[in-house]
């Protein structure tokens, strides 16, 4: 099946962005441990985070952080994260159409990349991954959860049995590893842990190299 381009995953998230919280909120308890606390926990400074959604991380960034550019290719989830700006006055937080493959920012100008459930759906996460080490200042970290998959075989099975119908109807690659992306873009791996049921969340921490 061929791979959803951005057009494509435009559209599978407008149409999915009045439903999105509830859905993936179900989806981060149960099965994924909860990601999102951990992901912000890693941010600071200048954060730019890669398909930022309906702004469900812009509210948790704490003090270290000092301002926060989301991008998105959906303008209905972006929607939703102006509506969230606005509501918890985050004046610090700005949100637009982007891709992260092509990131519309200049190189070294901020100290954090955050993606959570982001490598899913990406086209061609080789070119975001070198795209977020061109952004990043040397040193700058990227900070990452992802579903990807199971250490259970058995349950590794069947999410790879069903990927092409989340391909399909989600844009959503279930079970592609996100690690060897940032590894061949020249990232310097600092920790990588599985959570979430039968390990199929990733948890990553990486630097670009000084």
């Amino acid at each position: 099946m061929a791979r959803p381009d951005n057009a494509r995953i435009a559209q599978v998230f407008d149409t999915m962005a009045p439903h999105y919280d509830r859905q993936i909120g179900f989806a981060e308890r149960r099965l994924l441990g909860n990601p999102r606390d951990w992901v912000v926990g890693h941010a600071s400074g200048r954060v730019l985070e890669i398909a930022v959604g309906t702004g469900l991380n812009l509210p948790r960034y704490g003090p270290a952080v000092s301002a926060v550019t989301g991008i998105d290719l959906s303008e209905g989830m972006l929607a939703l994260a102006r509506q969230r700006i606005t509501d918890h006055h985050l004046t610090h937080c700005e949100v637009r159409r982007g891709d992260a493959q092509a990131l519309d920012l200049p190189d070294s100008s901020v100290d954090t990349v955050v993606s959570t459930l982001t490598y899913c759906t990406i086209p061609d996460p080789a070119r975001a991954s070198a795209e977020a080490l061109r952004v990043l200042v040397p040193g700058g970290r990227f900070v990452l959860a992802e579903h990807g998959p199971s250490t259970n075989r058995a349950l590794s099975w069947f999410m790879q049995a069903i990927e092409p119908l989340t391909l399909k109807f989600e844009a959503d690659h279930l079970v592609r590893n996100p690690v060897p992306y940032l590894e061949d873009a020249g990232f310097v791996i600092d920790r990588v842990d599985r959570t979430g049921l039968g390990g199929t969340c990733f948890r990553v921490l990486a630097h670009k190299p000084r």
